[in-house]
C-alpha cells in the first residue's frame, strides 16, 4: 500500500500528502473528543501570540525558569498521540493547492472506485489518519470521514488519490 496521495486534476499546482507525517501537525483533531462534542477549534496564530505573551509576562515578572511541569506535560502529549485517534481537515489542502475555477467537484478515488462530492462540501470533510495511535495500514492510508458523523461507522476506505474536476 502507498502511503503518499496525490491532489490532481484541475488545481493550480499538484500537491501529494504523506499522512504518516501529520501526527506531528498542530492542525491535527482528536477525532474522539471531536465527535463526543468536547473538541474546541483553536486559530493558530491566536493561540500563538496567547501563549508568547503569557511567557513574555512570566519572564518579566518572575525571570526566566522552565515551569516544573514541562516535562511531564510532554510526556502526557506522547503517551496522548500513541494511543488517539486523530484526523485533519481536507479543506486547507485542497485550498493549498490552489482549485482552478472551473473546478467544481472533488473525486476521491479509491480502491474499490471513485467517489464524488461538490467543493462546497469539502468544508465539511475530515482525513482520519490514526486509529488509537496506529496509522490505517490494513484500509488505509486514510479514511474520509463526514464532519457531521454520519459516515462515522462506514467511512470511505483504500483511499489513493484526490482529483478536482
Amino acid at each position: 500500500m502507498e502511503f503518499i496521495i496525490p491532489i490532481t486534476g484541475a488545481v493550480k499546482f499538484n500537491i501529494t500528502l504523506d499522512p504518516t507525517v501529520w501526527i506531528f501537525d498542530d492542525r491535527r483533531i482528536d477525532l474522539d473528543e471531536f465527535f463526543e462534542g468536547k473538541y474546541e477549534y483553536k486559530d493558530a496564530d491566536e493561540e500563538y501570540t496567547k501563549v508568547t505573551s503569557a511567557h513574555w509576562s512570566r519572564e518579566i515578572i518572575e525571570g526566566s525558569t522552565n515551569p516544573p511541569t514541562l516535562k511531564s506535560e510532554k510526556k502526557y502529549e506522547k503517551t496522548k498521540m500513541l494511543s488517539n485517534t486523530y484526523g485533519i481537515e481536507l479543506k486547507q489542502f485542497i485550498l493549498n493547492a490552489e482549485p482552478l475555477n472551473e473546478a467544481k467537484n472533488l473525486v476521491i478515488e479509491t480502491n474499490e472506485g471513485n467517489h464524488t462530492i461538490s467543493l462546497e462540501e469539502v468544508d465539511n470533510i475530515l482525513v482520519k489518519f490514526s486509529h488509537k495511535g496506529k496509522p490505517l495500514r490494513e484500509d488505509g492510508p486514510v479514511h474520509i470521514i463526514k464532519k457531521d458523523g454520519s459516515n462515522l461507522n462506514d467511512p470511505i476506505r483504500n483511499v489513493t488519490a484526490f482529483r478536482l474536476e
